[in-house]
């Protein structure tokens, strides 16, 4: 799919969800769960990064992108404009100091 935008990737995943039973209202789902589900994609991401499985069926590629999946389809749910969302932070992101001196984290 050309020029997908996550308008456009929000409303397929909800289709989804729609179709498979995988609920489209707060409703229809256990948010904590939906939450904890995000959080296990991640960590299988990690788990592929760290055994050098970057593509495949469980490797890295597609373990961040059930991640995704999860959390425009828990946006979705909750009609949080993630496209408006991410744009605030980048732009609050442009001016921001971070003191990397003081964090357990390596950047260049």
């Amino acid at each position: 799919m050309e020029n997908l935008t996550i308008k456009k990737l929000t409303d397929l995943i909800m289709q989804q969800a729609k179709e498979k039973g995988f609920g489209s209202k707060p409703e229809e789902i256990n948010t904590m769960e939906k939450i904890a589900l995000i959080h296990g994609e991640i960590s299988e991401a990690m788990e592929a990064y760290r055994d050098k499985k970057m593509t495949g069926k469980d490797g890295f590629s597609e373990e961040l992108a059930d991640a995704v999946a999860r959390i425009v389809h828990l946006a979705g749910i909750y009609g949080v404009d993630l496209e408006k969302e991410i744009l605030k932070k980048l732009e609050g992101n442009k001016n921001r100091e971070w003191e990397w001196d003081k964090m357990n984290e390596e950047h260049t």
